[in-house]
């Protein structure tokens, strides 16, 4: 592999930033999600140690565990976890705490060229013109990936056209995607959805997906909570459609694993799910059922939900902490390192990796993987974003349940998520 390009050298990188010179012996501690992606860098570790003398250690944990241990730290003395992974949803929690290194001084004077990330990878972490506390690391934007070898079936095209009057074709509109996933349970002898409905982050997200595809929002240009709209009412409509009449059995209570189960072993003709699901998917050797029968798509409508994981540095550290987890992130996130970390499955978060010839050569489906990212939404990023989730799937669980109409459980989230805005 070419050796990453390191913008400034130690030495300048530390004068610049008014930090005593980085030496070798100076140790990053990270807590990480235990995930792929995670795995795929820790591989590469020894590579930047051999290029810096700047030794890097993750301790790997469950998703469910990392965010109050990291707090404890933060609100500490001084964070043992100097270089820190933060995901979308802590992103206005963690910056308006002070907890995080402002960054975009460090960009600015290290020269590291923020024009390749995707601008939606950007946003999604709350950075502006004016302030950058995280850089993007990876990404989970969520697409539709679904079965190519169902929307060609003769039989299934005949009976739908003579049902509909329609051709059977990957849906352009989210009304066509429901329609088309009831067909697929009532005709093609699979589920026509494989949902996620269980209350809280799976449904919140998956529910997101529905809302952005009819054209709905949480929050206007300015801020103000929008959610409570004639689109989200047709989001909801069509999500409580699609689990009650498209869906498996107990969808309401089903996780992202459950979707993954159904979908790999050919029952289910699709899923609203992280883009990265696909190759999973489309494996010879784990799912040979579904095997390349599959594709993945922008949501119909043009938007599915955002979402992601940036690098960030704590604030309570030494200088000479802070400009050694700055060299690891220009040196994780430069072109030659994730071109690297994509050949073994990285979620990139850069354009100019998602048309890399020797990605594309290996993952053909990264171009529309790009389209999916490019086009994703985000959930609202503020202080309580992840409280939020857990307000929203209520409301989602209710009225998908027929236990609270659709307007009653909009205006509740709408107002659930104004409360918390407000806090």
């Amino acid at each position: 592999m070419k050796k990453p390009f390191f913008p400034v050298t130690l030495g300048l990188a530390a004068s610049l930033l008014g930090g005593t010179a980085l030496a070798d012996g100076v140790t990053l501690h990270a807590l990480m999600e235990d995930v792929p992606e995670t795995t795929i860098i820790e591989k590469m570790l020894p590579e930047f140690e051999k290029e810096t003398g700047i030794k890097v250690e993750f301790e790997k944990v469950g998703y469910g565990d990392m965010h109050d241990k990291l707090v404890a730290q933060l609100v500490s003395g001084q964070s043992y976890y100097n270089l820190l992974e933060v995901d979308f949803l802590w992103a206005g929690e963690f910056p308006a705490a002070g907890w995080l290194e402002e960054l975009k001084p460090y960009a600015e004077k290290t020269d590291f060229d923020m024009s390749a990330f995707i601008p939606s990878t950007m946003d999604l972490l709350g950075n502006t013109e004016d302030s950058m506390p995280l850089v993007p690391m990876y990404n989970y934007s969520m697409g539709l990936i679904y079965r190519t070898d169902l929307l060609n079936d003769p039989d299934l095209k005949a009976a739908y056209k003579s049902e509909t009057g329609q051709e059977l074709e990957a849906p352009k509109t989210l009304e066509e995607y429901v329609q088309i996933a009831k067909f697929m349970k009532a005709q093609g002898k699979v589920n026509g959805a494989a949902m996620q409905g269980q209350k809280g982050d799976p449904n919140a997200m998956e529910f997101s997906n529905y809302l952005f595809s009819a054209g709905g929002d949480y929050l206007d240009a300015d801020g103000k909570v929008v959610l409570a709209s004639e689109a989200a009412e047709t989001a909801l409509g069509l999500y409580k459609d699609a689990i009650n009449n498209a869906a498996q059995t107990g969808a309401l209570s089903a996780t992202l694993d459950d979707t993954m189960r159904l979908m790999c072993a050919g029952d289910a003709f699709s899923m609203v799910t992280y883009w990265w699901m696909l190759p999973q998917i489309d494996n010879a050797e784990s799912c040979p059922n579904v095997a390349g029968k599959v594709a993945l798509s922008v949501m119909p409508g043009g938007h599915g939900e955002s979402g992601g994981w940036g690098w960030g540095i704590a604030k309570n550290v030494s200088q000479e902490e802070k400009d050694a987890a700055w060299k690891f992130i220009t040196w994780v996130q430069s072109k030659d390192v994730a071109v690297a970390r994509a050949m073994e499955g990285h979620a990139p978060v850069r354009s100019d990796v998602y048309t890399n010839a020797d990605v594309l050569a290996k993952y053909p489906f990264y171009k529309d993987a790009m389209a999916v990212v490019e086009s994703g939404k985000s959930f609202p990023i503020f202080t309580y974003s992840a409280q939020y989730e857990d307000t929203l799937g209520t409301q989602v669980s209710l009225a998908a349940s027929g236990d609270a109409t659709i307007a009653d459980a909009l205006a509740a989230a709408d107002s659930g998520l104004t409360d918390l805005m407000n806090k």
